[in-house]
């Protein structure tokens, strides 16, 4: 097998390790947010699930790379002497283009493509969630030493500086994989807010407010529990990769303390915003039964 051939077997396995990293925090997350054991045992159980399942993957590609890297040193070892010559900047610059198309090959399932061009390689990231594929966008790289981008269309506010420092001379599969991570976590995001604003406009009391990364959210939805009452929801997203919030806060603007049962629905709700998406959150409210008034939109 070729080095390519690892590499894409490696790649994949660092995105289970990843997305495996990232349930294994909304397991600790949930369970430290979530009040009800009930509904606490039965989202820990559904995540458990799925890092039991990422957990054998990760074993089985874990496995794959360790026979393929073997393989791979023992053919190299095999090569008699002679055979050893100077690699020229040609032969580099097209064991690099091989290297780009074995790591499109095996992103495509992941929404990421691309084409060989004169200068290097045309890379398209097509975002999705939830299965809605979403906006799309490119990265036109110089295949040259040292890499470099020609032209793009990614948003001023992704990290693309930050994330090319780090990765991009040293690591090209790192480098596509953590864009993939930005730009799908901010289509998510996104995606959310303009749910909120589309399908769930009659509950706003006011109109959403967000910041263009979409990771700062603030809005305030109408309530009635023995009578109408607004609460104000002010949702952040630290980790710029993520399409739940880290900080969730809800307050009730027209009073200083609020009764026991109206306390207890403003906790139920921040937990809610915590481990669901906005638009489900708002779904989930109609299915427990809650009313939220729409009466004087």
């Amino acid at each position: 097998k070729s080095p390519a051939s690892c590499e894409i077997v490696f790649l994949l396995f660092s995105g289970v390790l990843a997305h495996l990293e990232r349930l294994e925090i909304q397991v600790n997350r949930s369970h430290k947010n979530l009040e009800d054991p009930q509904r606490a045992q039965a989202v820990e159980h559904a995540l458990r699930t799925k890092i039991h399942k990422l957990r054998c993957l990760r074993d089985e590609l874990r496995s794959k790379v360790k026979r393929r890297q073997a393989r791979v040193r023992a053919s190299i070892a095999n090569e008699e002497p002679d055979q050893t010559q100077e690699i020229s900047e040609q032969e580099v610059a097209e064991r690099r283009q091989e290297n780009v198309k074995a790591i499109l090959q095996a992103y495509r399932f992941t929404g990421l493509s691309g084409k060989l061009t004169s200068r290097g390689v045309c890379v398209c990231i097509s975002t999705a969630f939830e299965g809605n594929l979403l906006d799309s966008y490119f990265i036109d790289l110089v295949l040259q030493k040292p890499l470099w981008i020609h032209h793009h269309s990614i948003p001023i506010f992704i990290p693309l500086e930050e994330i090319s420092a780090k990765y991009l001379q040293t690591n090209i599969q790192r480098f596509l994989f953590c864009l993939c991570e930005y730009l799908n976590a901010y289509a998510g995001r996104k995606y959310q807010a303009d749910r909120l604003q589309s399908d769930f406009a009659a509950y706003l009391a006011r109109p959403l407010q967000r910041n263009p990364l979409c990771n700062l959210l603030s809005f305030t939805y109408k309530v009635e529990l023995r009578g109408q009452f607004l609460f104000c929801a002010r949702l952040l997203y630290k980790d710029l990769t993520t399409t739940l919030p880290t900080d969730v806060t809800i307050t009730y603007p027209e009073m200083d303390a609020l009764p026991p049962s109206w306390e207890e629905q403003r906790a139920s709700h921040e937990n809610l915003f915590f481990t669901k998406p906005l638009h489900q959150v708002f779904t989930s409210f109609a299915r427990k039964g809650e009313k939220l008034d729409v009466t004087q939109v």
